[in-house]
């Protein structure tokens, strides 16, 4: 017995670490199949022994809370599900009942409250007693109806969750979190816990109402469907479902197996509920799980493979993952052939050596995992240098989770919109080189500086191998640097990103130099503060770069590779309607893509930004002009004119200049 107890005891550990880590931290320390391995033989060894530990993960329902948001008690609990892998068994549960099947939605319960008609407050489940009040971003939720026709008090369930597709697009674009979020659960608990909802409305969260826990004088006439339905004619959308019996069971789940892989919603299985809300409330609940509903896990299909090699991949935050890369196999209809191991506290616990038996699934029937090591020879050497910049990496510890890092801060990694932006359409316009696949291009250590970009050619291997790429792509992505390396002055210039210099003010400088390089790279801040468009700030910047020995370098390697068409030395300019007057711009955008747009277009026309509300400013643009912001409260003080980008688009739109 104090063998098994000890045992009990570990599991307990770990899983508390690894579900902590999960739902409250946003991190992922093991594989979602070792977790519900160990839970289940913790859960063996409570029955084997009659035992349940105080802290056991099969009793308690979720975790404290650590956000500033406001707490709320809720009306009633919310329990987790009991779960079986087994259809015999879901079949056994339903009995003579009939139930609807639907998609276990994986994204973060949420329960919403409307009164007269309109949303009044939104709580998560939190620890299922204690919910986080999170109202203001509900309200921004992409397909959430604000008001409903029904004017009783209603309040119900259902799921917050962040598509597949909007998954990867916002992975790719975020910048402000520590590392890539590791699956859409991840990035929805982070979205809908924000304390700025305009960061919500940005993730695109979708909610699927999937219970009614209260409706006043409404009868459903004792059915979930009938709830469901009505649910949907108010305006939510609802999980899919199918109704069932015990005959019609096994054909459903295999149709929701059959279309797991064509959807776009993340789920981590199914739910069958009874359709007889008052028969399932009779059966009453256990400490933890509703005697309602039931969860079915997928039975996930583990392959053996064999490990060819950990593949090193750096990250804009600095971080460097590793990625198993192993013999092809078959997983759900797909061949698989690479899976995340997400940081190397994982890898270690895996044991991984290159040539190991290892065991791999799909997470949820989508996400390629490695779930375990058969031979375990744990041979897999740490990098000591970065596969981006090869400066010496650092091991980092936070929370009990390792990770491998890169402290360099002039890391090719770390400067991903850099390189997006230097073969941007108006730089050096190169096609085929989107900012995920430059990034790919980084991460395997083929790009390190802009101009190894062009010998991509090199590498056919390498990036035909990428995903989304073939031998026809590589081909037409080597033909577009090809055809890139004919550029002139202006691409170049503006390519480079330095700080302020826009297209307009290239175009400037380099029309000023008679498009001489020699003459537009040795400027000095005399030279160039006398071009219009030019200030202090800008000019100075632009004098620090080209003295950088650094940039000295960048720049020396790309004119080698670069071929200059011949550039009139007339270049017709738009009229220039804002010559002369100087904007500050402040406030979130609305009709420009983002203030870069804005400025640049400003600059194009003769106008000229500056950072700081002064004297000498003309314009400060804000679409919030009544806010107290300190550069409106400046502008006021000051008796300079605020403006909005309708304003500024209408003096554009009609070749109008100001009136000051």
């Amino acid at each position: 017995m104090s063998d098994k107890l000890r045992i009990m005891k570990e599991k307990v550990k770990i899983l508390n670490e690894a579900a902590k880590a999960y739902y409250q931290e946003n991190r992922e320390v093991m594989p979602n199949i070792e977790y519900d391995r160990l839970y289940d033989e913790l859960l063996e060894l409570e029955k084997e022994t009659g035992i349940v530990l105080s802290n056991s993960p099969t009793i308690h329902v979720g975790y404290e809370l650590v956000s500033d948001l406001p707490k709320e008690v809720h009306e009633r609990t919310m329990l987790s599900l009991d779960k079986t892998k087994d259809v015999g068994a879901l079949k056994d549960w339903l009995g003579n009942q009939t139930g609807l099947l639907s998609w276990k939605l994986d994204g973060l319960t949420i329960v919403l409250t409307y009164s007269d008609g309109k949303l009044i407050k939104a709580v998560t489940r939190g620890n299922g007693e204690v919910g986080e009040v999170i109202t203001n971003n509900a309200r921004v939720f992409a397909n959430l109806p604000l008001t409903v026709s029904f004017q009783g008090d209603l309040v119900l369930r259902g799921e917050a969750v962040i598509r597949y597709s909007d998954f990867y697009k916002i992975n790719q674009e975020i910048e402000d979190v520590g590392a890539k979020y590791k699956n859409p659960r991840n990035l929805c608990s982070g979205s809908v816990r924000q304390l700025n909802n305009r960061i919500t409305a940005e993730r695109n969260v979708n909610y699927f109402a999937f219970s009614v826990l209260r409706a006043d004088g409404l009868d459903f006439h004792n059915s979930r469907q009938t709830q469901m339905e009505w649910l949907r004619s108010q305006g939510f959308e609802i999980v899919d479902y199918k109704k069932v019996d015990s005959a019609s069971l096994e054909e459903a789940v295999a149709w929701f197996a059959d279309h797991i892989t064509e959807s776009d919603l993340p789920s981590d299985g199914l739910v069958l509920t009874l359709d007889d809300v008052a028969y399932g409330e009779s059966l009453g609940a256990t400490a933890k799980f509703p005697r309602d509903s039931i969860a079915f896990k997928w039975r996930d299909e583990i392959k053996e493979t064999q490990l060819l090699e950990i593949e090193w991949s750096a990250s804009r935050t600095g971080l460097i993952n590793p990625i198993a890369i192993f013999e092809p196999v078959e997983l759900e209809g797909t061949t698989v052939s690479r899976a995340s191991v997400h940081n190397l506290s994982i890898l270690e616990g895996l044991e991984l050596g290159i040539g190991d038996t290892i065991e791999v699934y799909k997470a949820n029937m989508i996400i390629p995992q490695v779930s375990g090591n058969l031979t375990r020879s744990g041979k897999v050497a740490i990098p000591e240098h970065c596969p981006a910049c090869e400066h010496d990496t650092v091991i980092m510890q936070e929370s009990g989770v390792k990770t491998l890092y890169c402290p360099n801060d002039e890391c090719p990694a770390k400067h991903i919109k850099s390189f997006a932006h230097f073969v941007s359409r108006d730089a050096m316009g190169i096609d085929g080189l989107s900012e995920a696949t430059v990034e790919k291009l980084i991460d395997k250590g083929l790009v390190r500086e802009y101009a190894d970009i062009f010998h991509v050619d090199r590498y056919q291997q390498d990036i035909t191998a990428m995903e989304g790429f073939g031998e026809k792509s590589f081909r037409n992505l080597v033909d577009s640097v090809n055809k890139a390396r004919k550029t002139n002055p202006i691409r170049l210039l503006y390519s480079l990103g330095i700080p302020n210099v826009g297209l307009s003010n290239a175009k400037n400088i380099c029309k000023n130099f008679n498009y001489d390089w020699a003459e537009i790279q040795n400027a000095d801040y005399d030279q160039l503060i006398q071009i219009n468009g030019i200030g202090d700030v800008m000019a100075k910047a632009y004098v620090n770069y080209f003295r950088e020995e650094r940039n000295q370098f960048i720049v020396g390697d790309l004119l080698q590779e670069l071929e200059f068409e011949e550039q009139a030395a007339s270049v017709s300019a738009s009229v220039q309607i804002f010559e002369g007057l100087t904007f500050v711009i402040t406030g979130a955008v609305e009709r420009f893509k983002n203030r870069n747009e804005m400025k640049e277009t400003i600059e194009s026309l003769g106008g000229k930004t500056t950072d700081s509300v002064t004297s000498k400013t003309n314009y400060l643009i804000n679409n919030d002009n009544l806010s107290g912001s300190t550069k409106n409260k400046k502008a006021k003080e000051l008796g300079v004119s605020i403006i909005t980008e309708e304003q500024l688009l209408d003096w554009i739109n009609n070749n109008m200049r100001p009136a000051n």
